[in-house]
């Protein structure tokens, strides 16, 4: 039987029906299967429960869903780019499941191999974690995670074959491979479609032992989920007090460091890597070694991780799924991660992830970064908006992980986090007092300056 159908509609004849679980691979609006979710919102069926590493934007990707009202339930790792996605979560009309990003991956990935579930460190003591099975491995303890099934998988690739095989291009791979194989029915996309044989076998990503059925896309806008505009308003929040703190992070780079950097002000110590040090930089959506970075081409504090702007690749760079990416991460194969923080605790705790009411963005892979890399430094601003302190005795809003950071610099000062917590003064940054500090400090401090 022929898997090629002529369009997705006809591709997703006799699938769909009310109340059934999706899964969609793509990374934030990267490597997403238009096509297929247009068809998807055009059927009718509701009552979806979606899962997928994003739900889109407002208007496109897996957004058009939420606007229609045909989605029920979103289990997701980010959603921190669709307004309608969360005023529709607040005001309790869409049920939500957070999950790590590495988690999800992994998740996805055991769902497809007939694994019914695993042990992570990822998100332990945090509030995903709660009414889990936990489990002490070697003196630390971790958390039960079961596989994820689908009924439908929908995908997109680069290149495929008549017979299933797929080839996806660069970051764009990211979640696809892992749903390609967790469902009982796998719909795939592509930009091309040749005959079979017409793929390098060594190529393969995908082979279509997964893949049920397949069409070739048309029209794709393939769009980003915003745009970095150097010299225009998109990037006033460039400040000389931002760049201070991004070369300060930069001092924590070793030589032949493998580094994962964060959202927002940790984003900007990829431009201040001192000349002739080897840093490789790891990315969540599937890429090791981006830069370098010229003057005349700085990167914003945006979102490199969700190909938010256009990064380049080096001699030796390498290109996987979002699965094996964060094997990396929970392996403890990355030397350091830089991160911003919502809140620090004086024993290395930090919540970054959510405010309980007002605001919903997911962990994306921080749960996996702060549990699996060998040092996490925070990077952040010392006080809220209201001029409340930032970093605390104990953290107020959910955490990320328990005790994980060794280092905060922020745009006051930098503090060491002692083994076994404590908070130790080391730097003040130009024009700052101690008096500052301890004004706008909510936990107590050694000085050693």
């Amino acid at each position: 039987m022929s898997k090629v159908y002529p369009h997705a509609p006809a591709a997703l004849a006799g699938l769909l029906h009310d109340d059934m679980t999706i899964a969609a691979g793509g990374f934030g609006l990267c490597g997403i299967p238009e096509n297929l979710i247009t068809a998807l919102r055009d059927s009718g069926v509701k009552g979806l429960t979606i899962v997928g590493n994003n739900a889109g934007v407002d208007g496109f990707g897996m957004g058009i869903l939420l606007t229609s009202r045909q989605v029920k339930k979103i289990m997701a790792s980010y959603v921190g780019e669709n307004k309608e996605f969360e005023r529709q979560v607040l005001a309790g009309e869409l049920e939500l499941e957070l999950i790590p990003q590495g988690t999800l991956a992994e998740r996805l990935r055991a769902g497809g191999a007939g694994i019914p579930g695993f042990y992570t460190r990822t998100a332990f003591g945090t509030k995903l974690a709660e009414g889990k099975e936990t489990k002490v491995f070697d003196g630390k303890e971790y958390v039960l995670e079961p596989g994820i099934k689908a009924e439908v998988a929908l995908v997109k690739a680069w290149k495929g074959d008549k017979s299933g095989n797929l080839v996806f291009r660069k970051t764009a791979r990211n979640f696809n491979p892992m749903i390609a194989t967790c469902a009982k029915i796998c719909v795939a996309e592509v930009e091309e479609l040749v005959e079979v044989g017409e793929l390098e076998p060594d190529q393969i990503h995908t082979p279509g032992i997964y893949v049920d059925r397949i069409i070739q896309g048309v029209n794709y806008e393939k769009r980003i989920e915003f745009r970095t505009v150097q010299g225009s308003a998109a990037s006033k929040k460039e400040s000389p007090i931002r760049e201070l703190m991004a070369r300060r992070a930069a001092r924590e780079l070793r030589d032949g460091y493998y580094v994962n950097l964060g959202i927002g002000i940790p984003t900007l110590v990829a431009n201040f890597i001192p000349p002739g040090m080897n840093v490789t930089l790891q990315s969540e959506n599937g890429l090791l070694g981006i830069g370098p970075f010229p003057p005349e081409d700085r990167v914003d504090a945006d979102l490199i991780n969700a190909g938010k702007q256009t990064i380049s690749t080096i001699p030796g760079s390498a290109f996987f799924s979002s699965a094996d990416s964060f094997a990396m991460i929970r392996g403890g194969h990355i030397d350091l991660s830089i991160l911003g923080a919502l809140e620090v605790a004086d024993n290395g705790d930090i919540a970054n992830w959510m405010v309980p009411g007002k605001m919903v963005k997911g962990p994306g892979g921080a749960m996996d970064l702060v549990a699996g890399v060998k040092r996490v430094v925070a990077v952040m601003e010392h006080c809220a908006k209201d001029g409340s302190p930032k970093i605390l005795k104990a953290c107020t809003l959910p955490i990320t992980g328990q005790g994980v950071v060794s280092l905060i610099i922020t745009d006051l000062c930098v503090f060491e986090v002692k083994p076994g917590g404590g908070l130790v003064l080391t730097e003040l940054h130009p024009g700052v007092t101690l008096d500052d500090v301890r004004a706008k400090t909510g936990a107590p401090f050694e000085v050693k300056l």
